[in-house]
């Protein structure tokens, strides 16, 4: 029986708001603008990039929670065995699977709504990312790799979204860089999953798509991670990122020691079987937030700072 007293707060841990900061690559294709193209934009122009990007935004956010009501009603069984996902609304037994499905069906409907308000492009994107949720919990997630990838896809759409959202080119750059970042991220919380279960003793629950062992994800682990760190590197040096940003793109290949050093903080919280949630990461790992915070002080400076690119400019010697 449902206890109606804890039911809220039920309901809100089921929607997971403290995910939604993973949406936030919706909102990277207009921090990127207004440090390129959108130099000097007028006040208007600003007003309607920031309204469209936060329509997308809250578009995915409602998505991704009604997807995450509706994963948990499906998965409980088997979180019921996981010594820390046993804990989620559903398996716990706070909430119903059929009350966790109602939600997750209206959010999924109320996310094309929304996103119907940033035009029809927008609404494709939306339709597209819950296809491939639909695709995910019938056979995908079951498929070793498969499974990340898809995840990692669903975050590329997140940047796709923003791009088309505000109504410009979608650089390849950004969907690589998106990509290798969270499928890196996606197997941090297989290893993060898998370290948990293994120091329960007697815990009989098992990885939908069986990895065979922490040997298996470090492997996928060293793969992903340095293919983030490298496509963020080739990025910031591309002729694509010098036609846009001018000596700036230099700066922001100067912030990948940055990158380098947050990725070794999730492999080491993955190894202790920690929480992957970035925002559990950021309150209890000191070095990820401090890394975190420079790297978004770096991107303000590279990309928003004329003092920035007359430093550069003047040290590097760069033309």
């Amino acid at each position: 029986m449902v206890d109606k007293r804890i039911m809220p707060v039920a309901v809100l841990r089921l929607l997971r708001p403290g995910d939604w900061i993973k949406n936030s690559f919706v909102l990277v294709p207009v921090v990127f603008w207004f440090g390129g193209a959108g130099r000097g934009a007028t006040p208007d122009a600003i007003r309607s990039m920031l309204g469209l990007s936060l329509i997308a935004f809250i578009a995915f956010c409602m998505a991704a929670s009604g997807w995450y009501a509706i994963n948990d009603a499906l998965d409980a069984s088997e979180d019921r065995l996981h010594p820390v996902k046993r804990r989620r609304p559903v398996a716990s037994g706070a909430l119903s699977a059929g009350m966790a499905f109602t939600i997750g069906g209206a959010l999924g409907v109320g996310s094309l709504a929304i996103a119907a308000l940033g035009g029809t492009a927008l609404v494709w994107v939306i339709a597209t990312y819950l296809g491939l949720q639909v695709l995910y919990n019938a056979v995908l997630k079951r498929v070793g790799f498969v499974d990340v990838a898809t995840i990692a896809t669903g975050f590329s759409l997140r940047a796709v979204a923003g791009a088309v959202a505000i109504a410009v080119p979608v650089s390849v750059w950004l969907l690589l860089c998106v990509f290798f970042l969270t499928t890196y991220l996606g197997f941090i919380k297989r290893t993060c999953d898998l370290a948990a279960a293994s120091k329960e003793e007697g815990s009989q629950w098992r990885q939908r798509a069986k990895y065979a062992s922490v040997d298996e994800l470090n492997w996928l682990l060293a793969v992903s991670g340095g293919m983030t760190v490298l496509m963020y590197l080739m990025y910031t040096l591309s002729a694509h990122a010098s036609s846009l940003f001018g000596a700036r793109s230099i700066a922001l290949a100067l912030l990948s020691p940055l990158v380098l050093m947050a990725v070794h903080c999730f492999y080491r919280r993955a190894l202790a079987g920690q929480s992957d949630s970035p925002l559990a990461a950021l309150r209890d790992d000191r070095t990820l937030a401090w890394a975190v915070g420079l790297f978004a002080l770096g991107i303000y400076g590279a990309l928003y700072s004329d003092a920035v690119d007359a430093l550069i400019r003047r040290v590097l010697l760069v033309v």
